[in-house]
């Protein structure tokens, strides 16, 4: 089983579930972050840190967020990032490209902890 994280990360991003994460399975894309599902080994410590509850279980995503899955999954191959499985979270591992699912959401104006 894998962690994915939905719609609620789009122009959030955090960044705490990928500080905590013990296996560096988050991964910073341009508009939000994904979980390498080769990579989760389904701890949940993120689930606990999320600031905009983004972060699902697999067999507990909202149908609403089923795209989720596939973008998570997606986001590492040819089409996004290239990467296939990276090994882990670091400075070089940082895309400012996103999965075209996520890339197509209208722009959030809200930002996590500021005032409006």
């Amino acid at each position: 089983m894998t962690h994915i994280i939905a719609s609620a990360c789009i122009d959030v991003k955090d960044g705490a579930c990928q500080k905590v994460c013990p296996v560096d399975s988050i991964y910073e894309g341009g508009r939000m972050m994904y979980i390498h599902p080769g990579e989760c080994i389904d701890c949940g410590i993120c689930l606990s840190v999320c600031p905009v509850q983004a972060i699902f279980a697999d067999d507990e995503l909202p149908a609403a967020e089923e795209g989720f899955r596939a973008a998570n999954a997606e986001f590492f191959g040819p089409a996004v990032t290239g990467w296939g499985a990276p090994g882990g979270a670091d400075a070089t591992h940082v895309s400012i490209l996103d999965h075209p699912e996520v890339a197509a959401c209208r722009r959030s104006i809200a930002i996590v902890g500021r005032d409006p």
